[in-house]
């Protein structure tokens, strides 16, 4: 699953995204994938490397109602991405690749890493969470909202109509 994820190249990958019905995911926010942001995006998203880790049979808890708006994709619904909210404080306890139990306290960027892998995990994709006025290619996102704030994104679009899902 570690060559898979690199090889997207992707932050994460849940065993059902190819094909396996377990509980597993695998986390990796390499430094090579954050040089192309700029320090003030890094710090926006509280985003920062983070190193290969497994989870097996999470369970997610939210620390507070602090929630935080973003662009995200996905490696299953490739080429596309939406402004996802999602909780910036979470607790997540596991086992690790060892079957060792481990709890993670996780803010920002990889608060969110956990959360849409472990939502993978319970059959449910960004796409059942995500502002649908703010769907777009990749390719678009970057031509034209590279540069906005989220907020200046949903108001462009005129409707922060968010999914039924709840965080």
């Amino acid at each position: 699953m570690r060559e898979t994820m690199r090889e997207a190249p992707g932050v994460g990958l849940a065993a059902p995204q190819i094909g396996l019905s377990i509980q597993l995911a695998v986390i990796e926010d390499q430094a090579e994938y954050l040089a192309h942001h700029s320090a003030e995006e890094l710090a926006e998203t509280q985003r920062s490397p983070t190193p290969f880790h497994v989870i097996i049979n999470p369970t997610l808890s939210f620390v507070e109602d602090s929630t935080a708006e973003f662009f995200e994709g996905c490696l299953s619904v490739e080429g596309y991405q939406a402004v996802v909210k999602r909780a910036l404080n979470v607790r997540v306890e596991c086992l690790n690749e060892r079957g060792e139990e481990i709890t993670i306290n996780a803010h920002g960027w990889y608060a969110r890493i956990l959360q849409h892998e472990i939502d993978h995990l319970n059959g449910t994709l960004y796409v059942d969470r995500m502002n649908t006025r703010t769907l777009t290619t990749g390719e678009n996102m970057y031509r034209f909202w590279s540069k906005a704030s989220i907020e200046q994104v949903l108001a462009q679009v005129g409707d922060t109509n968010q999914s039924s899902e709840s965080i």
